[in-house]
């Protein structure tokens, strides 16, 4: 009677199993890991998450729904009326909303101003001075210095009977100069300053720190090639700062857009509303006429200026932007 017989497996059969179901056990090992790694992720960065929710965007639907409603909040939640689009349609035809719309757009003329001003001074800063660390704190301090006592010095500046300002410009012959923060005509213009000598000093370093960045072979080369100051300047320090300029001027316009704390202190809005700014006049429609409805829709159109400024120099950045 013949023996079955069984066969036995190919040579380097049974170690592939092994090897297969090891492989398999380490790449069940590694999705249990990651997704540890995901949940402990989760569980560090939730305190964040839950603060920027109630405390960022929360606000801002609430400030986009009550854009909607005609609501003093002193009457609390039963006081809300909605109306629709009439706060918009408000907003149209008030005359001390355009005009802080047009405040705010003149007010735009100070980014480009102080950024010209800081790379220049970057540059001399860079190449050309000693005591390197000296400048950058001197600039630096107007910006980290407390508003309200920059805004209290100015205001001494600008005192138009006797202030310091004015009486050089009398000693050298002008017998009425301006009033500045005093008259309609000169007010936007003197917070303007203010504005520029603000601001130059962050400028400043970051342009300072765009250039330290630059390969200085690249100006070897352009030496050698009898590149002069300019041709080096147009062809090299310019585009390749041009990371640090978009930067700049991204931050600078929104910046423009929340300019309160300067006007609050030294003109609240005036004279006859000639430094009437977009959010000093939600502040004021807000918290001191307690419109919120009103003030809500005034913060909406805010929003869609930044927004459409932003989108618009992220797409124009794509032809002068240079990495």
């Amino acid at each position: 009677m013949a023996r079955t017989m069984k066969s036995s497996p190919p040579p380097g059969l049974h170690e592939a199993g092994n090897n297969r179901a090891g492989t398999n056990r380490r790449r069940g090992f590694g999705r249990s890991l990651r997704r540890g790694e995901q949940l402990w992720g989760m569980v560090f960065i939730s305190p964040m998450l839950i603060g920027v929710m109630i405390l960022v965007l929360f606000p801002i639907i609430a400030t986009l729904v009550l854009g909607f409603a005609d609501w003093n909040f002193v009457q609390g939640w039963d006081g809300i009326r909605w109306v629709g689009l009439q706060n918009f349609r408000s907003l149209l035809e008030d005359d001390i909303f355009l005009k802080s719309i047009r405040n705010n757009m003149i007010f735009l003329l100070t980014v480009p101003i102080y950024m010209i001003i800081s790379m220049a001074l970057a540059i001399l800063i860079d190449r050309h001075v000693y005591m390197k660390g000296y400048f950058k704190v001197a600039y630096f301090m107007p910006y980290i210095s407390n508003i309200v006592a920059v805004a209290v010095v100015w205001q001494v500046l600008f005192q138009p009977s006797y202030g310091p300002i004015n009486e050089v410009l009398r000693s050298i012959g002008i017998a009425s100069p301006p009033k500045w923060i005093a008259d309609p005509n000169y007010a936007l213009v003197s917070i303007m300053m203010i504005s520029v000598w603000i601001s130059i000093g962050f400028n400043l370093i970051i342009y300072i720190a765009g250039l330290q960045s630059i390969p200085k072979d690249l100006y070897e080369a352009a030496e050698i090639d009898g590149a002069n100051g300019w041709t080096k300047f147009r062809r090299i320090t310019l585009p390749l700062l041009s990371p640090t300029s978009f930067f700049l001027l991204v931050t600078g316009i929104i910046s423009t857009f929340k300019v309160f704390d300067i006007i609050a202190v030294m003109t609240q809005g005036g004279p006859i509303g000639s430094t009437t700014m977009m959010v000093w006049y939600l502040y004021d429609t807000a918290f001191v006429n307690l419109k919120v409805g009103y003030a809500s829709s005034i913060a909406a159109v805010l929003f869609g200026f930044v927004m459409l400024i932003t989108l618009g120099q992220w797409a124009a950045q794509k032809k002068w932007v240079n990495y």
